[in-house]
């Protein structure tokens, strides 16, 4: 096999050069024509700020931000992998009120714009299901008890548990139709020699698919997968218009507190690259693990 070039193009010289540039106008529009004054000094104390009281470090604003937003793409990929799970197998039934029920679920969420499906999910579902089953008034008791650390460890500030219930039902039932597209590709992509050996040895057809077909279509679809979750930490900015506590909202709280515009927002972005490239990173270097223990 042929090894990459590592070795910088006069192109990719000239593009880095051209991103400099960029990066110098901007700077003077801001600096100069808009006379911003940057105040970078404010914003470490806004990651972590010194709890005299208890005599250490706690997280500030933007980092209970970020764990919040790691929460909640935790438990809202979870979810939509088990939503989506279900409506790829779905759309490949053969029933077909089945098949056409999941298709116009999918094509709905994937032809609708975003702000606009989190608005219907919050207002229609989301409130409903908080409202049937108690649970603002079970987190209250739950936040108001002595042993809460363990829920707090797991969901944070338990007064803000129903919001993030809310954050991750309507972000999971949002990605589930993408994650169903691509359970739906991965299930179609599985020979039909496959089905016809299945059925050669007396398999029903729900064996067939637990056994057979569900098995070889999760490999292939490990690395859209692992791009759907990065997607997904991104897309949970958008939970913030339903005012969920994640990395955007604080964001939006400590740029009303501080006009620290420009700093507060370069600092959001910088976090959320940091978390979705390290990611990236993680995902080729499993999808490259099997490869090199083949090799060996």
């Amino acid at each position: 096999m042929r090894h990459k070039s590592k070795k910088l193009h006069w192109l990719d010289v000239l593009l880095l050069i051209g991103l400099v540039l960029v990066a110098a106008v901007i700077w003077y529009r801001i600096d100069g024509t808009l006379n911003y004054k940057w105040r970078w000094e404010i914003i470490p104390n806004y990651i972590l700020r010194w709890d005299a009281e208890n005599e250490r470090w706690v997280a500030n604003l933007l980092l209970q931000g970020v764990i919040n937003t790691i929460r909640i793409s935790l438990y809202a990929s979870i979810l939509a992998l088990v939503l989506g799970t279900l409506l790829g197998i779905a759309r490949c039934s053969q029933n077909l009120a089945v098949r056409m029920l999941a298709r116009t679920y999918l094509e709905l969420l994937r032809n609708i714009p975003p702000v606009v499906v989190i608005f219907i999910f919050f207002f229609f579902l989301s409130e409903q299901v908080i409202s049937a089953f108690g649970i603002e008034d079970w987190a209250r008791a739950i936040a108001r008890s002595e042993d809460k650390a363990v829920w707090e460890f797991f969901f944070g500030d338990m007064r803000r548990f129903p919001s993030l219930i809310s954050g991750v039902l309507v972000l999971a039932l949002f990605e589930s139709a993408f994650v169903g597209e691509i359970v739906r590709a991965g299930i179609q992509s599985v020979g039909k020699g496959q089905h016809e050996a299945a059925q050669s040895i007396g398999m029903s057809k729900t064996d067939q698919m637990r056994f057979i077909v569900l098995p070889q279509a999760m490999k292939k679809v490990v690395p859209p997968m692992a791009n759907q979750f990065i997607s997904l930490i991104k897309d949970s900015s958008i939970i913030s218009l339903i005012s969920v506590q994640e990395l955007t909202f604080k964001t939006v709280e400590l740029v009303a507190s501080t006009r620290a515009i420009f700093e507060a927002w370069l600092t959001t972005a910088a976090f959320y690259f940091l978390i979705c490239f390290s990611l990236s990173v993680l995902f080729r270097w499993l999808e490259k693990k099997p490869d090199t223990a083949k090799s060996r």
